[in-house]
């Protein structure tokens, strides 16, 4: 592989949980990935969105690859570290 294709390997996995009832898992997953993966395509290598529904709850989680930290602050910020929830996150999320 010569060096512009190992340029765009990620060397960075972001991942995000949150839990919501069940009650509200479809609205939020609708929510969610238009509010929050739709966005992250555009800037990261690749995102991946995971729902597990339990007894009472769905909880998800958000992978998204970036190729070095100075890419994650391009789309998060100063602090790419620094937790950053949705707009709606307190009406869907238990936690």
């Amino acid at each position: 592989m010569d060096k512009s294709d190992s340029s765009k390997r990620p060397t960075i996995a972001r991942l995000w949980r949150g839990r919501t009832t069940t009650a509200k898992a479809d609205d939020y997953e609708r929510y969610i990935h238009d509010h929050g993966i739709k966005p992250l395509k555009e800037k990261a290598l690749a995102v991946q969105l995971f729902r597990e529904d339990r007894a009472g709850e769905s909880e998800f989680i958000t992978i998204s690859y970036w190729e070095d930290i100075q890419a994650m602050s391009r789309f998060a910020g100063v602090d790419p570290t620094r937790i950053h929830h949705l707009e709606r996150d307190a009406e869907f999320l238990v936690e």
